[in-house]
C-alpha cells in the first residue's frame, strides 16, 4: 500500500488499513520535510507563536509505516503500477492519492517579496514575524481563509485592510443575503474592507488597487481560494475534472485500477444531494480515510456520503457549516444576524439540508444529525431560537 500526500487525508488513510487490520507494507509519502502536522492551528496557534507547530500525534514507527518525506511525487503509471518520485519509482498494489490542494496565487505578483500565502507550516512560519512587527497588513480575499488571517493579524495588534473584488465576504461559499451580515464583523474588529475592489500591482510598502487607490503594506497575504494539488498526474490517464479534481466513485476509487483518491483532491458523487461534490475541508480528509480502507480490505461499507462540515474562529465568533445548501428552496432564520448568535438554515421540499450555526454549536449538532436522517422540519417552529431544533422534526 503506497499513499502519497501527508497530510489529515494520507496519514489517516495510512492508520486506518492499520486499524482495519492490514498488516502488509505500508508506505506513506510526503512532499514537506516536516513531520506531518495538521493544518487548522497554522491560522491560529502557529501564526500567533502560541504553538510551535502542530503534529500530528502518530507514532509511525510502531504502526510499522514507512515514512517518506521531502520527497514530492512527479507521476503515475498505473500499467506498471509506479509511482514516480524524485527519489525514483516507488512500485505498488494499491496506490492512494491526498495530495490535498494548494493555494491560487495572485496573478502577476510571482516571486514579489512581501506576498505570503497561507497553507504549510512553513507559510504560517514566514508570517510570525509580520505579525510580531506588527506591520501594516493587506489580505487579499474575504473568504474563511483572509478572515481567519485577520482575525489573527488584528489580534497581534497589526493595522490590517482585507481587499475582496465581490461586493461582499465569502460571496463564493454563501447567499448574499447571509454573507451581508458578515460584513459588519470587519469594521467591529477593527478591520478595513475594501469589497468590488481588485488588486492592480504590488510595489514595495503598497498595494495599488485597479482604482488608483494605494494601500500602505508591509506585507501582503493572499487568501483566493484553492484547487486540487493534481498538475503533477497530468498524462496518467487518471481522469480529472474541471476544477482538476480527481474524479472518484462512491468508494473512493479512480478511473484507474488500484488507485483511490482522498480528501481536498478529489470529488465524488453524492446520492443525498445528487451531484458530484469537491469539498476542501478537514472534516472530509478525516472521514473519507475509512472508506478508503474498508474498500481496499474488501469490507462491506456504505457508499461514502458524509454530510459536510467545517468550522471557522473569526473575528471573536464560531462559526460552523453543515450539509449543502446549493438545490435548497427555502431559507429560514433562527434569530437577528444583528446578535451575537444565530443559525440559518436551507430546506428542500421540507427536508433540512444545510445550515450555518453562528455561536450556536447545540443547534449545529442536532443540525447534522437532522441532515443525516433526512427529517422534514416544521418552518415555523424552526424559527424560534429559543426552540431546540429537534422539536421542529414533524415527519
Amino acid at each position: 500500500m503506497v499513499v502519497v500526500g501527508a497530510g489529515m487525508a494520507g496519514v489517516q488513510t495510512a492508520v486506518a488499513l492499520r486499524e482495519q487490520g492490514f498488516t502488509g507494507p505500508v508506505t506513506l509519502i510526503g512532499a514537506e520535510p516536516h513531520q506531518p502536522y495538521d493544518r487548522p492551528p497554522l491560522s491560529k496557534a502557529v501564526l500567533l507563536g502560541t504553538a510551535d507547530g502542530s503534529a500530528f500525534d502518530v507514532d509511525f514507527a510502531s504502526l510499522d509505516i514507512d515514512l517518506r518525506l521531502g520527497c514530492e511525487a512527479l507521476g503515475v503509471r498505473p500499467a506498471d503500477h509506479e509511482l514516480d518520485t524524485a527519489a525514483g519509482p516507488v512500485p505498488y498494489d494499491v496506490l492512494v492519492l491526498a495530495t490535498g490542494a494548494e493555494p491560487v496565487r495572485l496573478p502577476g505578483t510571482g516571486q514579489a517579496p512581501g506576498v505570503h500565502l497561507l497553507r504549510t507550516l512553513d507559510d504560517a512560519e514566514g508570517l510570525r514575524p509580520v505579525l510580531a512587527g506588527q506591520h501594516d497588513v493587506v489580505v487579499v480575499g474575504a473568504g474563511w481563509i483572509g478572515a481567519e488571517f485577520a482575525t489573527a493579524a488584528r489580534e497581534a495588534g497589526c493595522a490590517v485592510t482585507v481587499v475582496e473584488a465581490a461586493d461582499r465576504p465569502l460571496a463564493g461559499a454563501l447567499p448574499a443575503e447571509v454573507a451581508a451580515p458578515m460584513t459588519a464583523w470587519y469594521a467591529d474588529a477593527g478591520v478595513t474592507l475594501r469589497t468590488g475592489a481588485r488588486v492592480a500591482a504590488v510595489e514595495p510598502g503598497a498595494v495599488v488597487l485597479d482604482d488608483g487607490a494605494r494601500l500602505p503594506s508591509g506585507a501582503v497575504v493572499v487568501g483566493i481560494g484553492a484547487h486540487p494539488a493534481t498538475g503533477w498526474l497530468a498524462g496518467s490517464g487518471i481522469a480529472l475534472g474541471p476544477h482538476g479534481d480527481v474524479l472518484a466513485d462512491d468508494r473512493l476509487r479512480t478511473s484507474a485500477a488500484d488507485v483511490y483518491a482522498v480528501g481536498d483532491c478529489t470529488s465524488f458523487p453524492s446520492a443525498r444531494y445528487a451531484e458530484r461534490l469537491l469539498v476542501h475541508h478537514w472534516d472530509n480528509a478525516l472521514q473519507g480515510p475509512r472508506t478508503v480502507a474498508a474498500d481496499i480490505l474488501g469490507e462491506e461499507a456504505a457508499p461514502y456520503d458524509p454530510v459536510p462540515y467545517f468550522w471557522s474562529e473569526q473575528f471573536g465568533r464560531f462559526v460552523q457549516y453543515a450539509g449543502h445548501h446549493a438545490a435548497a428552496d427555502r431559507t429560514v432564520w433562527r434569530g437577528d444576524p444583528a446578535d451575537p448568535a444565530w443559525t440559518v438554515c436551507w430546506l428542500r421540499e421540507g427536508r433540512l439540508v444545510a445550515l450555518l450555526a453562528v455561536g450556536r454549536p447545540r443547534d449545529l449538532a442536532q443540525g447534522r444529525r437532522l441532515i443525516e436522517a433526512g427529517r422534514v422540519l416544521d418552518a415555523d417552529a424552526l424559527r424560534d431560537p429559543a426552540l431546540p431544533l429537534k422539536q421542529a422534526v414533524v415527519e
